[in-house]
């Protein structure tokens, strides 16, 4: 369930109202009238089905409310109602299959945003990745992984292929290039005072990693596992289930692969630094491809749901007709 809030002009509040009490999937609706300041006007709210929580935003935006106005969308986390049951039951597919794209999007220009904190996570896991390959461990590598916020960005991009957002797409891929650039310059440089000093040497680089080795030697299965993350990321991201999203942290070696290039940078391995990006390149690569594959999957099935909660909506608001000789409608 979600408590769908509308601030907007006076001159909106009917038909908004009409809109929203018309749907069967929505199963409160309260008029404040006079609420807003900002803009002047009213205030809608009504609880809605996840289900069909972006077709109602979608009608909301060819009203142009979002022009004038102001739509919020938030998650109940626990309601107790017979209209929101029923609300929930006659709206067809599952609230946790459901995607509600402004929602979606929202959130994909959040982790694109780079920001001083994006580039600090960036450095400081790419810096742990390399660490961990100099000691070969590899709970310290899956550390990097997590700490890592990439895959926000990664994901980002199919997203911005799904819904055409040119700008989405241009500003992922900016922050995939400016953070891992930084991060491994930074892990390059902290990389350098290690040799220079001595607590790291050339043979701590170029002795057996057993335990590190996949890092720089991509095969067939890096982009198998790579499709498979990006496939479970996206699903994590637009369900409202999201515990799938740390399996998908700790199975791609981007960061990873990031920091064992940053070592072959300041220990002169060409060969290391060339298998490395390429790691990172099947990898940041299979992810984005799932990514989109997933979305254009997922937007085709609920464009079907969607059409069929249409459908049904327009049975319920159908009055019912009476022949001649039906005789009165029964109690």
């Amino acid at each position: 369930m979600l408590h769908l809030r509308v601030s907007l002009p006076t001159a909106l509040t009917e038909p908004v109202v009409t809109l929203l009490q018309d749907d069967p999937a929505v199963s409160a609706l309260a008029v404040e009238q006079g609420a807003s300041h900002k803009p002047v006007g009213d205030v809608v709210s009504a609880d809605v089905a996840r289900e069909a929580a972006d077709g109602v935003v979608e009608r909301l935006l060819a009203l142009d409310v979002q022009q004038v106005g102001t739509i919020h969308l938030v998650p109940v986390e626990t309601w107790v109602s017979r209209a929101g049951w029923e609300a929930e039951r006659v709206t067809p597919g599952a609230s946790a299959d459901s995607v509600v794209w402004p929602q979606v999007v929202l959130r994909a220009y959040d982790d694109t945003e780079l920001t001083w904190t994006f580039l600090s996570f960036m450095g400081l896991a790419t810096v742990l990745a390399g660490i961990a390959i100099v000691v070969d461990s590899q709970i310290l590598v899956i550390g990097a992984m997590v700490l890592g916020p990439e895959f926000g960005a990664v994901a980002a991009l199919g997203v911005a292929l799904v819904r055409r957002r040119w700008r989405l797409l241009r500003r992922a891929a900016v922050a995939l290039l400016v953070g891992f650039a930084v991060a491994i310059a930074f892990a390059a440089l902290v990389a350098l005072v290690f040799r220079a000093t001595g607590w790291v040497s050339v043979e701590d680089v170029t002795r057996p990693r057993p335990e590190t080795a996949f890092i720089y030697t991509p095969d067939r299965w890096s982009f198998v596992v790579a499709v498979i993350a990006g496939a479970a990321g996206v699903l994590s991201l637009t369900s409202s289930r999201l515990g799938g999203l740390t399996g998908v942290f700790i199975s791609v070696t981007t960061i990873p692969a990031a920091g064992n290039v940053a070592l072959g940078l300041a220990f002169g391995l060409w060969s290391e630094v060339g298998g490395s990006a390429l790691q990172l390149v099947v990898n940041i690569s299979g992810m984005a491809v799932a990514g989109w594959l997933t979305l254009v999957l997922q937007q085709t099935l609920w464009r079907h749901a969607s059409l069929r909660r249409d459908r049904f909506a327009a049975r319920l608001r159908r009055p019912a007709v009476h022949g001649p000789h039906a005789g009165p409608p029964r109690a």
